[in-house]
């Protein structure tokens, strides 16, 4: 994992180009539990069908085969590398799509979504609300948006702060940076930024409840997801575990874009819709041209 800053005092962004991160975290460790957690959480959450999902830090597809009930999906992802981990799992079926592209500044028309989610993608942004306004921008008015983030206010937090073994207060509503590029989020900090880009929250689920070592050694895995899937339905009353999902709706109305029928913008100016040309998209207003290379939508850097 890197920092890439940005230029013209955009936000820095976090980048897993070149990362090992879906083996290394994921399948070679001990992780079963949370993967199982969080795949109750969305189905709990997604809608029963649904025509175009946009999945924000896709990395390589984790969770993408979990939206079968969409007829399409946008796996979206700043990691070129991880979109090509997750092309070798799902292959090249017209039912996705693959966009290298950065989070603050979505290559996509306005309105065209509806639905998204963001799993264990927020947590690397450094600022949260201009993330969520670019969500909101290409979400359709009513669209279903799931949103995982990383809870400050957990208990493990609570009682170290209680005992003075950490310096920042869980109760405090600011972000709290504990690695570079690694925040967690207070959960009222979190829903009023949601109520802000005129989302309203429709259910708040609780996950991870029993993420410990001890508790992994001890108790089969069987027990501990069916304990937390238990758990997770408390989540409307009180969050105070390490992983929280929301289920969040587009209310008020999107601008349409420029041309009814246009899918990609530029990022750079937000013109749509692009022009193709070999090997590329092109912007008719500013005149940049964003790569397309083996079944990937490259729009990180224009070339």
């Amino acid at each position: 994992m890197t920092q890439t800053s940005n230029p013209n005092n955009r936000p820095p962004v976090c980048n897993y180009e070149g990362s090992d991160y879906q083996q290394s975290f994921w399948e070679q460790s001990d992780r079963a539990y949370e993967d199982q957690v969080e795949a109750i959480a969305l189905q709990r959450l997604l809608p029963d069908h649904g025509r175009l999902l946009l999945e924000l830090g896709a990395g390589a597809g984790r969770n993408t085969p979990r939206y079968q009930s969409f007829e399409r999906v946008v796996l979206l992802d700043l990691s070129r590398s991880q979109l090509e981990q997750a092309q070798q799992k799902l292959g090249t079926s017209p039912r996705y799509t693959y966009v290298a592209a950065d989070v603050y500044r979505l290559p996509f028309a306005s309105g065209v979504f509806d639905a998204a989610t963001m799993i264990r993608t927020l947590h690397h942004m450094a600022d949260a609300p201009l993330s969520l306004a670019q969500v909101r921008r290409v979400l359709q008015p009513d669209a279903i948006f799931i949103l995982e983030f990383a809870n400050k206010q957990n208990l493990k937090a609570i009682f170290r702060y209680l005992l003075r073994r950490q310096d920042w207060s869980p109760f405090d509503h600011q972000p709290v940076e504990f690695a570079r590029l690694n925040f967690d989020f207070h959960p009222q900090a979190v829903r009023q930024w949601l109520t802000d880009q005129n989302f309203s929250i429709e259910r708040q689920l609780t996950v991870s409840h029993y993420r410990m070592a001890l508790l992994k050694r001890l108790l089969p895995l069987k027990v501990l997801v069916a304990a937390d899937a238990a758990a997770q339905l408390s989540g409307n009353w009180w969050q105070l575990t390490p992983s929280v999902f929301v289920r969040a709706r587009a209310s008020g109305q999107t601008p349409p874009p420029a041309e009814p029928a246009a899918f990609f913008s530029c990022p750079e100016c937000g013109h749509a819709p692009l022009e193709k040309q070999s090997g590329a998209l092109a912007c008719p207003a500013c005149q940049l041209r964003w790569e397309f290379r083996d079944g990937i939508y490259d729009f990180r850097a224009p070339l």
